[in-house]
């Protein structure tokens, strides 16, 4: 029986997982981190996915054994707390994240970089045993994202269907580590969109696309349940690859080949290009860079020393 089912939390412990709700809204914003990534960091992971997971049997709990059996069984007051800071992350830092994507982006990409990376090592140590298969899906998880990440964006319709298609498939990506559900708005060509509706909190629009995601939760949630329940090594090797190819699209120095227009006619960056900090055309700011980058490495292996002090 998982151990949420048989013991209390404290108030200290929600609050814990309210901050890493938190951390995971801030991720999902920035196009190429995951909240996915910031829930397996956590050491949540396993129980977020099994708890979206019992969702879809909630109402035939609810029909039988009424409200209470009900909130048990889908871990309620552990779901409450996480969605809480998720959507408290979403609604205060959006308009930081704006700032920092659009005035300070090589400072923002070198702290995650540095977050994703060493992420990516303390992830794949999780694995009980290195054969073949896993570390052929390691490869094969990097591979597919690296790919992923290069693909350059397109144009789509603003139809109420598309926003909640766009929701589905998005969130699918934001419990996976290493693919963010906000590249997958921009590959979709909707991210921009999403993020101006959050900011003029556009009701219709906020509706839509989160009606898609409650829907992708659910049903893709079962998937990675059944995945890390019968073979949890090679699904645990495949998102620590997910991790390492997505350190393409966080590369902090990159330069513009073509540009596009917002729905407000202003220009955005569409398709791009990863350089070495000593070719990047303006300053490299490579000194705070690299502090940034070694802060966020820094903070997984605090993270990492902290979770094993509480263990003991």
């Amino acid at each position: 029986m998982p151990i949420w089912k048989v013991m209390p939390r404290s108030r200290k412990e929600y609050t814990s997982i309210v901050l890493k709700g938190m951390a995971m809204g801030a991720a999902d914003i920035v196009p190429g981190v995951s909240g996915g990534t910031i829930a397996l960091i956590s050491g949540i992971y396993e129980e977020f996915i099994n708890s979206l997971k019992s969702m879809s049997s909630a109402l035939n709990v609810l029909r039988k054994k009424g409200l209470i059996a009900c909130w048990k069984h889908i871990n309620g007051d552990f779901l409450l707390a996480l969605f809480s800071g998720i959507a408290l992350s979403l609604v205060s830092l959006v308009q930081f994240i704006k700032y920092a994507l659009n005035e300070h982006p090589i400072l923002l990409w070198s702290f995650f970089f540095g977050l994703i990376l060493a992420s990516t090592y303390y992830v794949a140590k999780i694995i009980s045993k290195w054969n073949i298969m896993n570390i052929l899906s390691f490869l094969a998880g990097a591979v597919l994202i690296y790919y992923l990440t290069s693909i350059s964006p397109t144009e789509s319709s603003i139809a109420p269907w598309f926003i909640f298609l766009s929701g589905a498939v998005a969130i699918c990506a934001m419990i996976l580590p290493g693919i963010s559900g906000a590249f997958i708005l921009v590959l979709l060509g909707k991210y921009a969109y999403i993020i101006e509706s959050l900011s003029d909190f556009d009701i219709k629009t906020i509706a839509f696309f989160g009606a898609g995601c409650i829907t992708g939760l659910i049903s893709f949630s079962h998937v990675l349940s059944w995945m890390l329940r019968r073979y949890h090594d090679l699904t645990i090797a495949i998102l620590s690859g997910f991790m390492l190819g997505s350190l393409n699209k966080i590369w902090p120095w990159k330069i513009t080949l073509e540009w596009g227009l917002d729905r407000h006619g202003e220009k955005v960056s569409v398709l791009d290009k990863n350089v070495l900090p000593f070719d990047f055309p303006e300053d490299p700011q490579l000194i705070t860079s690299i502090f940034l980058a070694f802060f966020g490495f820094a903070l997984i292996v605090l993270f990492e020393s902290l979770a094993k002090k509480k263990a003991k």
